[in-house]
């Protein structure tokens, strides 16, 4: 009865070591897929961003028009978006800065 019950448990541990290689070499496998592609090209999102920006300056130009006119008379709305069209062209301005940057420092690059 004793010699079965030290087999039975010897056996129970080599199944859960199984199970845990099992695991881990799963583990292992997924972490060397390759990456899924992006959803969208990053060229795809420079324009996406550069059409937000080009279309934010256009609506602040047009509220500007509107309030000189005497159209609109909301201040706040106007400041709001100002703000917002001014922030935006700066952020582009910061990121188009950083990747004329990286361009450079690839271009001085020797191989």
């Amino acid at each position: 009865m004793n010699v079965k019950s030290v087999a039975m448990q010897a056996y129970g541990r080599a199944l859960e070591q199984q199970k845990q290689q099992r695991v881990m070499n799963e583990k292992v496998s997924n972490a060397l897929k390759k990456p899924e592609e992006p959803r969208t090209p990053f060229s795809d999102t420079v324009k996406d961003s550069v059409l937000k920006v080009n279309e934010m300056q256009g609506t602040k130009k047009k509220m500007i028009e509107e309030f000189a006119s005497g159209k609109n008379q909301n201040v706040h709305e106007l400041m709001i978006h100002m703000q917002k069209a001014g922030l935006a062209m700066s952020m582009t301005s910061a990121v188009r800065t950083k990747v004329m940057t990286a361009y450079q420092e690839i271009m001085r690059m020797s191989f």
